[in-house]
């Protein structure tokens, strides 16, 4: 018996451990087909938010250009129409003074347009609707701007334009 019992666990000794081991051999099997790669939705909300941030940003850009210039300009307007008050200004001041009210006058209608047909991008591609909300009335900013310019108040029109910038800004970082 003795000689059994050592037979035995000799054998169990010299025995490969992996005959003891049950379990069945696991593989994975790969897709011998490739996926194929196509836009899904998420890629068309980034790529659509992208592209209305670089609008926004774009807008940020040509009115902090164009309130730097009005800085300029709108002092040069406000000492020839003082001048104008006081009976001393040229003819010739007076006409480029004239001229310089005409262009900021254009230059505000241009930035409302533009800043129209970005809410209005806005408001109509869906990926982009739930950042309206915030950029929505910034044209009618840049149209109050347009008439306090009208009226000869270019600083305070300047302010209203700031105001603009700060809430695209906001926009923009909302975006992000």
């Amino acid at each position: 018996m003795k000689r059994a019992l050592i037979l035995s666990i000799l054998c169990l000794l010299l025995s490969p451990v992996s005959l003891l081991a049950q379990g069945r051999q696991r593989t994975t099997t790969r897709r011998s087909t490739p996926q194929k790669s196509r836009p899904d939705a998420t890629q068309k909300n980034v790529d659509a938010r992208t592209d209305g941030a670089s609008h926004v940003a774009e807008q940020i850009k040509y009115l902090t250009r164009f309130l730097y210039l009005l800085g300029g300009v709108s002092k040069g307007i406000e000492a020839a129409d003082e001048s104008a008050r006081r009976n001393e200004a040229s003819p010739a001041v007076m006409d480029q003074t004239e001229k310089s009210k005409a262009i900021v006058k254009t230059s505000l209608q241009n930035l409302r347009e533009g800043l129209d047909k970005l809410e209005i991008d806005f408001r109509t591609t869906p990926e982009l609707q739930r950042y309206y909300i915030n950029l929505a009335g910034v044209a009618a900013g840049a149209a109050n701007a347009e008439d306090q310019a009208s009226a000869g108040h270019y600083d305070q029109a300047g302010r209203s334009l700031l105001d603009v910038v700060n809430r695209l800004t906001d926009v923009l970082l909302q975006m992000r």
